[in-house]
C-alpha cells in the first residue's frame, strides 16, 4: 500500500530495486540454507505482488483480489511460471516466477477495469457497507 502512494515513475523504479534485491537475496538464501526455493524465502512474493499492482486503483477489492488473484496462480503455476520454477535455478528461478505471475495478475486486472468495471464497483461498495 505505501507504494501505491508513489508516483508512478517511483513506483516503477522501487518495484526494480525490490526485484533486484530479491534476485540478490534469494540466491544467497538458498546457498546459505542449502534448500531450493526455501519456503523461508519471502522477498519474491512482494516483488512479484509489487508488479501485480502497478497502475491500478487502490481500493480494497482491487488490493484483495490482486493478493488472492496472485496466490492462486503462485499455487497452480500455469505456464510459463511451471516451467521456470522447474527449469531453472538460483535467484532468478525463485523470482522469476512470481514475477511472471505478477505480470498475469496485473493484465487481468486491467483486463476487467477496461472491460468490466462495474463488477469491481459493486464488489468495493459491498465490502464497504459490509465492514
Amino acid at each position: 500500500m505505501l507504494f501505491s502512494l508513489f508516483p508512478p515513475p517511483i513506483y516503477l523504479l522501487s518495484t526494480a530495486a525490490t526485484f533486484s534485491l530479491a534476485l540478490w537475496a534469494s540466491g544467497r538464501a538458498e546457498i546459505i540454507w542449502k534448500e531450493r526455493d526455501s519456503p523461508r524465502i519471502v522477498i519474491d512474493e512482494v516483488a512479484g505482488y509489487l508488479i501485480a499492482m502497478a497502475f491500478l486503483p487502490r481500493t480494497l477489492t482491487t488490493v484483495v483480489g490482486g493478493f488472492l488473484f496472485f496466490r492462486v496462480l503462485d499455487i497452480i503455476k500455469p505456464p510459463p511460471i511451471g516451467m521456470i520454477d522447474r527449469q531453472m535455478k538460483g535467484g532468478l528461478a525463485i523470482v522469476l516466477d512470481d514475477a511472471v505471475a505478477g505480470v498475469y495478475v496485473n493484465l487481468l486486472l486491467h483486463a476487467i477495469y477496461l472491460w468490466r468495471p462495474h463488477l469491481l464497483s459493486l464488489l468495493d461498495r459491498w465490502i464497504c457497507t459490509a465492514g
